[in-house]
């Protein structure tokens, strides 16, 4: 990494950089846990530059709730970096727990997944596992990052003070494809709290996603109410999902569904926590 990629940043983006560039060289040998996202991709390659790739390990949890669109989107994300990619299957729906879909859902999720990369690191002679979570998300509901603070978990964007805005604009400086990725989640964020998580849910769901992407709705959300779909893209493409409604319709009837609905509100990152009472993970 050379201070001419990062040039035309402002200079305290440069200097919380640098601090996570500190951070990563304490840490020396780390497995990142990845999702192809906007958050660990660029973590993922800050490491591999950083460390030299050969102390990176890129970890990407597998199951029903991760679309085969995003695995395979990661192999190929992880193959630019240099790192060595692993694929661990995760098994958070033997959870019940975690299929009973309580509000602090991902707190289970991100357990399971945490405990399989600490035995990894373990394994391979990683000292530290390292998540891409960064400032912003302490403002959000999250209960993954409670999981991933017991557990022993790093957060180098985070401790550096990086914010989503700083990571897509360093992503752009770097080259990273993903700078400008929407927003992802996995596909049990589809269901309303307190209905149970399935793994024919979640096909249901990818399935319909699938279509609305084909389609070219790049940001998009299928929020599965049983036989309902709620339908959420940006709200200035609502027009043109209408237009767009006998296909749709057919598309969604064809993979399991009832009746489909676009809300009218738009799409907004989270839209299932509005029915939370609070916004703060219980202590345990």
């Amino acid at each position: 990494m050379t201070d001419q990629d990062f040039a035309n940043l402002d200079a305290a983006v440069r200097g919380r950089l640098a601090d996570c560039q500190r951070i990563l060289r304490d840490l020396r040998r780390v497995v990142v846990a990845f999702s192809a996202g906007v958050d660990s991709t660029f973590l993922l390659a800050l490491a591999a530059r950083t460390l030299g790739a050969g102390n990176v390990l890129a970890a990407m949890g597998v199951s029903p709730s991760l679309a085969d669109r995003e695995r395979r989107h990661g192999r190929r994300l992880a193959e630019q970096t240099g790192a060595e990619l692993v694929e661990v299957t995760t098994g958070e729906l033997d959870d019940p727990d975690y299929r009973a879909n309580p509000a602090t859902r991902c707190y289970y999720c991100k357990s399971d997944l945490f405990r399989r990369l600490g035995a990894l690191a373990a394994e391979r002679g990683f000292g530290h596992v390292v998540s891409g979570a960064n400032v912003d998300d302490r403002g959000d509901f999250r209960p993954g990052l409670e999981a991933g603070e017991k557990l022993g978990v790093r957060s180098p964007l985070m401790e550096a003070g990086l914010t989503k805005q700083d990571i897509r604009a360093a992503s752009r400086a770097m080259g990273l494809e993903t700078w400008d990725k929407p927003a992802m989640a996995c596909l049990a964020s589809r269901i309303p709290y307190g209905q149970s998580v399935t793994a024919e849910k979640l096909a249901r769901i990818e399935r319909a996603e699938d279509v609305l992407k084909e389609l070219g709705f790049a940001q998009c959300r299928v929020r599965d109410h049983g036989a309902l779909a709620r339908i959420e893209v940006p709200a200035e493409q609502i027009v043109r999902a209408v237009a767009l409604r006998a296909a749709l319709v057919e598309a969604l009837k064809a993979g399991g569904y009832t009746y489909a609905t676009i809300d009218l509100e738009g799409f907004r990152s989270g839209s299932m926590n509005e029915v939370l009472e609070a916004h703060a993970p219980t202590s345990r």
